[in-house]
């Protein structure tokens, strides 16, 4: 147990440093300045087959770590700045993604994620299905969005 200790010690620290790549750099400079280094989002699953909430959770691991560029998911539609919808509306959820987007405070902005959200995908012809009907202020695209499409597309919301 010694020997492992001392050759551990003897080591030291084995990790590199992730630079920060020029996409995130201009994200955390866009967020430093449009919301004073603090961007909060409040993601509303609508109804979808949960591979771009599966993309999001991916967004907070260490290699992306969204934390360190200042922007946090919340559990609260009252502590969010931006409104994150994926999938389609479902008759189901449809009063209560509208009740979140009520509680988001002003100025507000939502942001849909998937080919779900643009054009309804394979559930066009679904007498379930309400289609997201919500002042929508940006789109990312894909079926599901990648990680870096998502911080692509922050960016371009930051940018419009």
């Amino acid at each position: 147990m010694l020997k492992f200790w001392y050759k551990r010690a003897k080591t030291g620290l084995v990790t590199e440093t992730h630079e920060l790549t020029s996409e995130q750099k201009e994200l955390k400079s866009a967020i430093k300045k449009r919301f004073a280094g603090s961007l909060t989002i409040r993601m509303v699953d609508s109804g979808s087959c949960n591979a771009c909430e599966a993309e999001c959770n991916a967004l907070s691991n260490p290699y992306y770590a969204l934390e360190r560029l200042g922007i946090s998911f919340v559990a609260s539609p009252r502590h969010a700045d931006v409104l994150l919808v994926s999938g389609v509306m479902t008759a189901n959820m449809y009063h209560h993604v509208w009740d979140a987007y009520e509680q988001v405070p002003s100025p507000k902005w939502v942001v849909t994620i998937g080919d779900c959200t643009k054009d309804l995908g394979v559930f066009e012809k679904t007498f379930a299905i309400k289609g997201v009907d919500l002042p929508v202020s940006y789109h990312i695209k894909g079926c599901p969005p990648t990680p870096q499409d998502l911080i692509e597309g922050l960016l371009g919301f930051l940018r419009s």
